[in-house]
Order: structure tokens, then sequence, then C-alpha cells
């Protein structure tokens, strides 16, 4: 199973996109995700800011930022 962290803020349509990509990812493979507002941590608002939609896969921390399609996130994902 691949745990995500999805980072996101409301109002973020690019956000959503990355979303709708996760869930049809999972469709196809077990993942469990979720997603962590950055306007809840200065910490987060600092590192992720002017980057989201980010996606971290927890078992190593590798991030894939957006641009990304649904090929580049399932490849990501190690979903075949």
């Amino acid at each position: 199973m691949h745990t995500i962290t999805l980072y996101t803020t409301a109002g973020c349509h690019l956000c959503k996109q990355a979303e709708d990509m996760l869930l049809q990812a999972g469709q196809n493979s077990t993942i469990a995700w979720r997603s962590s507002d950055i306007a809840d941590d200065p910490v987060l608002v600092e590192r992720y800011g002017i980057r989201i939609p980010v996606i971290m896969r927890a078992e190593d921390g590798a991030e894939l930022g957006w641009p990304f399609d649904q090929r580049q996130l399932e490849k990501f994902l190690r979903i075949n």
C-alpha cells in the first residue's frame, strides 16, 4: 500500500485536479492518501506556498510537484 500526502489549500483549482488524479489512481491500486492544508502551518506555507499541489510519498519522502499528468503521477506512485 502506498501512503500519500497531498499538500493543498482552500480554493486551489489545481489541487482539485490533483485530488481527482489521486482518486483515479486509487481505482487501479491500493493507495491511502490524505490532504494537508498548508494554510494551517507556517512551515508548510514557507515550503510549499507557491508550489502546490505537491504529492509526497511517505515511504521515502519523495515529492511530485505541479505540473504533472496522470501518467507521471502513476509512475511516481509506482502503479503499473
